[in-house]
């Protein structure tokens, strides 16, 4: 019997040719699952409310910074009162059930308790700028992330996975970066007045906004759209304008107005209306945790406007920190959530089943059915 004699080029090459097909083979399912059309649909629409974001933070820096305003009561008051004039009206004149008295008469006192949470939410997190330092509202506004997925977890019943607790540690990962160069280019100047009551604001904020948009996914994917803006409106102006007497009626008597600073007014209240009127339907398509991870973005594209606006300090480690968040957003939006089955003798039935980009697979579905049929 002739001994086996050793693999040769020839014998190696199958190997090695399978071994890069397989390789290739992963390459492929990554892509597929991690930049799929939905989840690009999903950053585009979670950008653009960070810009809608950006925008308030420069005109109210610009307000603060040139002219010595400082009204953020006011300027959410204006927001409030452009949402009354568009969704409460539009309300106003719709029949049956969705009409406002009929809404008013049967949950009037919920939707109380939702505007004051996110009237309160807005205030706090601005007040808070004057008594503690700014990486410690970047850092302690993050607390919402955690508050609003445990109150998705009771409230709405989501489930997660592990990749997506992952994907939410690499998003904060990414805004402790970004943190991080804030203090290397020499954005810390001030200690704040009161740090640790500036700490409370902003955890008392971050958990106010939390609570307002599982309030806003519960009410957008089981009702509508325009009965949350209509009665986020209604008692938004109310309570704004309550508290703008009592809080920033000599701040705002003492504005020297003119053109520029009215046009600032105008610009911040257009920004919030967008964002307002938009979030709602990113939210649908997609749910609020997703898209809180998505708007961590906003105080990049802030920093990234003062470059020019005014004088900031560039570093490298914004483009880090920024790759690190996008990271841990497509991460999350990845995996679909699922939602657990609710007792029989709780909220009405579930009109989506809890996985994020729903609302976008449904629409592409829709048109593959559509081409299919023609």
């Amino acid at each position: 019997m002739e001994p086996a004699s050793p693999a040769g080029p020839d014998a190696q090459q199958p190997v090695a040719q399978g071994a890069e097909g397989a390789s290739r083979s992963l390459l492929r399912r990554i892509k597929g699952k991690l930049f799929t059309w939905n989840i690009l649909k999903t950053i585009a629409l979670g950008q653009m409310l960070s810009l809608c974001i950006c925008g308030t933070a420069i005109t109210s820096q610009y307000l603060a910074e040139r002219y010595k305003v400082n009204t953020p009561m006011l300027q959410s008051f204006i927001n409030y009162c452009l949402l009354f004039l568009v969704y409460t009206m539009m309300l106003a004149f719709q029949s049956g059930s969705d009409n406002l008295l009929v809404i008013l008469k049967r949950k009037w006192w919920k939707y109380i308790l939702l505007g004051l949470a996110d009237v309160e939410a807005n205030y706090l997190i601005v007040r808070a700028y004057q008594y503690t330092t700014l990486t410690s509202v970047q850092l302690l506004d993050c607390f919402g992330i955690p508050v609003l997925m445990a109150l998705s977890w009771f409230i709405l019943y989501a489930r997660y996975r592990v990749i997506h607790f992952i994907a939410v540690s690499i998003c904060l990962l990414g805004v402790g970066t970004m943190v991080g160069a804030d203090v290397l280019a020499g954005r810390q100047d001030d200690s704040g007045s009161d740090v640790l009551l500036g700490d409370i604001l902003v955890l008392l904020g971050a958990s106010l906004y939390a609570i307002s948009n599982v309030c806003e996914e519960y009410i957008v994917k089981k009702l509508s759209r325009q009965e949350f803006l209509g009665m986020v409106g209604l008692f938004g102006t109310i309570i704004s304008g309550i508290q703008l007497l009592i809080v920033e009626y000599k701040d705002i008597a003492s504005i020297h107005w003119d053109w520029k600073i009215a046009l600032l007014f105008v610009a911040f209240a257009l920004c919030m209306f967008c964002l307002y009127s938009f979030m709602p339907l990113v939210i649908k398509a997609t749910s609020a945790t997703s898209v809180n991870l998505g708007i961590l973005t906003a105080d990049l594209y802030s920093l990234f406007f003062g470059l020019f606006l005014f004088g900031y300090k560039f570093s490298g480690l914004y483009i880090l920190s920024f790759t690190i968040i996008m990271l841990g957003f497509i991460l999350y939006c990845s995996t679909p959530t699922r939602t657990a089955e609710q007792p029989e003798s709780t909220v009405p039935a579930v009109t989506s089943i809890g996985i994020d980009n729903l609302g976008l697979k449904l629409e592409e579905n829709l048109q593959e059915t559509h081409s299919v049929a023609l």
